[in-house]
């Protein structure tokens, strides 16, 4: 009997580490979504935040960021790239596996692919979400949005669909961010900074403090930043391992909620500010916890944090995201073929002590301290 929702059989037992192969139909890429014209941006936004009693006008404040950009997130066009990325990778290889897109909060939606796998006689889905690291908002919500789409389409114990590992110390993932850093080092250098007046700053989105207590297995003792913090600390050193004599923080963005709750901190501004007044001259600013240049880089890194190392005479050099680069879209393809093939744990890369992470996530894992737990695929209950 199956212990795990909506899992193939290899995954049905929740094992930590799938070693058995399973004969995918296809792979689904899913993603969180964005809007693609100024008409879209309110209902994106409303779809994004349904079910917390976000007022109107705290709506419109996000609104300005996208409407900046002429109400287009460059998000869709970000995954469109990959998916045409991960099909020419799959192709090289001779791997015939089609790729299916689905958004969690626009379209394509979810169920649309899971509606598209459905009528080409796929009942097998691997999924790879657009996110590296284990959180509620970064993990278990697209586990449990999966449960969803399965719902809404009235597909359950149709398709099956498990994903593959969260990646944030893949070689794939880890190996761009560590060719920025060494160029947008260099870029500091050029411009007269030295290495006792440079930091290097790892950016993420903030999350509340609650959620990220609960991020991971809690049997593993992260402390009370959980696996979020304790994943970007522990790349964030892997990255800087060839530059040990500049220092580096882990900073937050992008934080949503009320004044009152308590989220990660410090944010990137405000690290930025202390920096220039402790004489730092500059910083190069590294969006560890994003895969993609999206909304949350163009405003919150590019506009933002920008005009505060302008303000504060600090030369600041961003560096990229993973995106397309050859090395990360092969390396989401090694991810496919680890549960494709049942690779054995022993023999999958991981850059950090703490991978390779769980095919199948534990229970408990990256709980909503507010809205509790609710059905999750591609994991042990609850």
């Amino acid at each position: 009997m199956s212990t795990v929702l909506g899992a193939t059989s290899a995954a049905a037992s929740g094992a930590e580490h799938v070693e058995t192969p399973v004969a995918y139909d296809a792979i689904l890429l899913a993603s969180f979504g964005g809007p693609e014209g100024q008409d879209d941006v309110i209902p994106f936004l409303r779809n994004v935040t349904r079910g917390r009693g976000i007022p109107e006008d705290r709506l419109e404040e996000v609104a300005h960021h996208y409407r900046a950009f002429g109400g287009i997130s460059p998000i869709n066009d970000q995954n469109r790239a990959l998916k045409a990325a991960l099909e020419a990778e799959l192709a090289s290889r001779g791997i015939e596996l089609p790729v299916l897109w689905g958004n969690r909060n626009w379209d394509p939606y979810l169920r649309e692919a899971l509606v598209e796998a459905n009528e080409r006689g796929f009942t097998k889905l691997l999924a790879i979400g657009t996110s590296a690291y284990s959180s509620y908002s970064s993990c278990r919500q697209y586990r449990e949005d999966y449960a969803i789409a399965l719902e809404e389409t009235g597909l359950g114990g149709v398709i099956q669909i498990d994903k593959v590992r969260q990646f944030f110390d893949h070689p794939g993932f880890v190996q761009p961010f560590i060719d920025g850093v060494r160029q947008g080092l260099e870029d500091c250098a050029a411009r007269g900074a030295t290495p006792a007046n440079t930091r290097v700053l790892f950016s993420t989105h903030s999350i509340p403090s609650a959620d990220a207590a609960k991020s991971g297995p809690g049997e593993r003792g992260f402390g009370p930043e959980g696996a979020y913090a304790a994943q970007h600390r522990a790349v964030a050193a892997v990255v800087m391992r060839e530059h040990p004599d500049i220092e580096w923080e882990l900073v937050y963005q992008s934080r949503s909620g009320p004044p009152a709750q308590p989220w990660l901190e410090p944010d990137i501004n405000d690290s930025i500010r202390r920096l220039a007044a402790d004489g730092v001259t500059a910083v190069v600013i590294v969006p560890l916890g994003f895969i993609s240049d999206h909304m949350e880089v163009k405003w919150d890194l590019d506009t933002e944090a920008m005009q505060t190392a302008h303000e504060n005479g600090v030369f600041a050099a961003r560096v990229p995201t993973p995106g397309i680069h050859p090395a990360f879209v092969a390396g989401l393809v090694d991810l496919v073929l680890e549960r494709r093939d049942g690779v054995a744990t022993s023999k999958r890369p991981a850059l950090t002590d703490l991978g390779p992470w769980y095919d199948v996530c534990r229970p408990g894992c990256c709980e909503n301290v507010r809205l509790g737990f609710k059905p999750a695929l591609a994991g042990l209950a609850p």
